[in-house]
């Protein structure tokens, strides 16, 4: 069976398609315009395709590409009776069109069921069309060092006539569906999961999001529980005006300290807008030198250091499992519009039946998106688990019982002091010889809420704020097997041989910190993470570092634009700055001699520069590999940046604050 990766560009009057073979390097190209018309080998090859029952690969094709394919196939008929240039004119008027729905965020004319072609869309498969991951596929190319980052050479308004412009479109084209075809790849492990679901379910989820998957398998549960029809228990919601939160809030939160009856009261004050609770609640307060965050969602605090207790202090990181799930799961809370015996038992179901099955399965994973994703679209208005009271009870209640756990720790321990909250969990530095009693604790706490904790040590936390830190848990013995493989693989875990026993301290690298991020998130500069990661955990010198490592890429930064503003360079030419527009992402070092990079206001002209003072660019959205002294990196500014977030951090201060106990 063969499969396509593939891709349209849609010109005002050219309109041209690339498809690569999903494991070969097999490509057709098929035009239509004004100097070729592809139209009739263009149909043969579709009508293959749904005679093959072949799949659409594409990056963001649900609501582009597929949509013009069935355009084309449901008007063939006209289209057989007009040249190439007319055919391209129709398809561009659809292609804007789409682009309208989606800005508008309308509905496209068809989905993924009523579509004659199956379709993997790796866009909507990754949620990148999510607000708070969205991404260009130029955005992920950079996060995925994909050689060439180009925009359209050539603006979708602009008439082609040449037989240089179309190659230009073309070789575009065929780039995009290069880097889409790669990212396939590095989802072959959730296109298989979703292919697994859709047999097993009977459920279209090719292209599914995390969420999408949860919404779907949590109806289709319920649904055959309750006996309600899936469509009729898609329309289904619980409504608000308004939420009183006093009457959320559980009975055992009970609190000693004045600073969270304090916090208490706050929350039992407020009667939410219902219909506007996004950041409609925020609070700051100070407990034990740690200021801790609080909102309608979690719960967020740290207390800025470099901790490296000595031999008789320890920090131990206790996290609630499954928090929020497993809190609603416990008080039996329920969606008012869906039965509490069905709902609750259903939700206990999946986590239960998680917890038998191995991390290592597919199936565990699946669960675990439902349980996580289903607790998420309570706040969703397009779910049919919606009820915004429903949320609250699970995040306040969440977020105070994380507190009490605190309060019971810090007010019975003596020397105990926090250090980090993060929504599910909290670190704490105690003495060693209280280390038993901080366990009776956690487990008086568990009876209380009746949840559950998991508890681990660190031997070292570089802690900057709750979102970016280093932590180096406590030595593990393992097997020699274990370590003989371990060793073989890239990993940033320390791994230490003392005599005939084999060690594991696993390193957890948080936020700016992580050396691999997911593709979504800003992968810049990846030799200044290796340089603070080198620095903090195996005490290596910054200037060593930098001067070991030679891939230009580690060096690199990524930026786009967003609104009304355009990138430009400036060059110095003949003493005078000399402006170039530059495309909306782009990839670049700092150099010793090259441009400025600004970003400038299209209407009131402001200008800001990407790397401020005497720093220089070159742009870098086409790998050239020349040797290391022809880039002529400015290293300084590299050794400079991971000294400036060593000094951040203080770490002598804390270091010798902790000598005292």
């Amino acid at each position: 069976m063969s499969h396509w990766v593939m891709d349209y560009e849609t010109n005002v009057n050219c309109f041209l398609g690339v498809f690569e073979h999903y494991k070969t390097n097999e490509v057709h190209v098929f035009t239509c315009g004004k100097l070729r018309n592809d139209f009739d080998k263009f149909i043969d090859f579709l009508d293959g395709n749904i005679e093959e029952q072949s799949f659409h690969i594409s990056y963001n094709g649900l609501a582009f590409d597929s949509q013009i394919t069935e355009y084309i196939l449901v008007n063939r008929d006209l289209m057989y009776t007009l040249d190439g240039e007319e055919i391209a004119k129709l398809i561009y008027a659809k292609a804007q069109d789409c682009i309208t729905r989606s800005r508008n965020k309308d509905f496209q004319e068809w989905y993924d069921k009523t579509l004659s072609i199956k379709q993997i869309d790796v866009f909507k498969l990754n949620h990148w069309d999510n607000a708070a991951k969205r991404s260009s596929l130029k955005w992920i190319q950079c996060s995925m060092r994909w050689n060439n980052v180009q925009d359209m050479p050539i603006d979708h308004t602009e008439e082609i006539n040449t037989v240089e412009q179309l190659k230009q479109i073309a070789s575009y084209c065929r780039n995009d569906v290069a880097s889409t075809k790669k990212i396939m790849e590095l989802s072959s492990g959730e296109i298989k999961l979703r292919m697994g679901l859709t047999e097993k379910y009977n459920i279209i989820l090719w292209s599914a999001s995390e969420p999408r998957i949860a919404k779907e398998l949590f109806a289709d549960a319920i649904s055959k529980k309750t006996g309600i029809n899936k469509y009729d228990l898609k329309e289904m919601r619980t409504n608000r005006n308004s939420i009183i939160v006093k009457d959320l809030i559980l009975d055992y939160l009970q609190f000693n300290s004045p600073v969270f009856k304090n916090l208490k009261d706050k929350f039992s004050t407020l009667r939410l807008d219902a219909n506007n609770l996004k950041g409609s609640f925020h609070e700051v307060i100070k407990y034990r030198g740690v200021e801790i965050s609080f909102g309608l969602g979690g719960v967020h605090g740290a207390k800025r250091g470099i901790y490296e207790p000595e031999e008789y202090m320890t920090i131990v990181s206790s996290d609630v499992v499954s928090y929020y799930p497993n809190l609603a799961i416990k008080q039996e809370w329920h969606p008012a519009h869906l039965p509490k015996k069905d709902f609750c038992h259903q939700y206990e179901w999946f986590f239960k039946e998680r917890k038998k099955i191995p991390k290592s399965n597919p199936q565990n994973y699946v669960y675990k998106i439902v349980l996580n994703s289903a607790y998420g679209l309570s706040n969703d208005q397009h779910s049919f688990l919606y009820d915004p009271e429903f949320t609250m009870r699970v995040t306040i209640n969440g977020q105070l019982s994380l507190m009490l756990l605190s309060e019971m720790i810090c007010e019975n321990i003596p020397g105990a002091v926090p250090l980090m909250y993060n929504t599910d969990g909290v670190e704490t530095i105690i003495p060693k010889k209280y280390y038993d009693k901080y366990i009776e604790i956690c487990n008086e706490w568990e009876v209380i809420t009746k949840l559950s904790l998991e508890h681990d040590e660190y031997s070292k936390l570089m802690l900057p704020d709750c979102n970016n830190y280093i932590g180096v848990f406590k030595k593990k013995e393992i097997h020699k097997d274990v370590y003989d493989e371990l060793i073989k693989k890239p990993t940033y875990d320390i791994l230490t041989k003392d005599a005939d026993k084999y060690y594991l301290s696993p390193v957890k690298l948080k936020g700016r910190f992580e050396i691999s991020k997911k593709l979504h998130k800003n992968c810049s500069y990846k030799v200044v993470a290796e340089g603070l990661y080198n620095f903090f955990v195996k005490g290596i010198e910054p200037e060593y570092t930098v001067s070991k490592n030679r891939n230009v890429l580690d060096y690199c930064a990524q930026a786009k634009i967003k609104g009304d503003w355009s990138f430009y360079s400036l060059n110095i030419v003949e003493g005078n700055y000399v402006k170039e527009k530059l495309q909306k992402t782009n990839r670049y070092f700092v150099t010793n001699k090259g441009c400025k990079i600004v970003k400038i206001n299209n209407t009131d002209q402001r200008e800001i520069q990407l790397e401020s003072g005497k720093w220089l660019q070159k742009i870098f959205n086409t790998y050239q590999k020349r040797s290391w002294e022809d880039y002529d990196i400015n290293e300084e500014y590299y050794i400079q940046k991971i000294y400036k977030e060593i000094k951040e951090m203080n770490p002598q201060l804390f270091i010798n604050q902790y000598k005292l106990f």
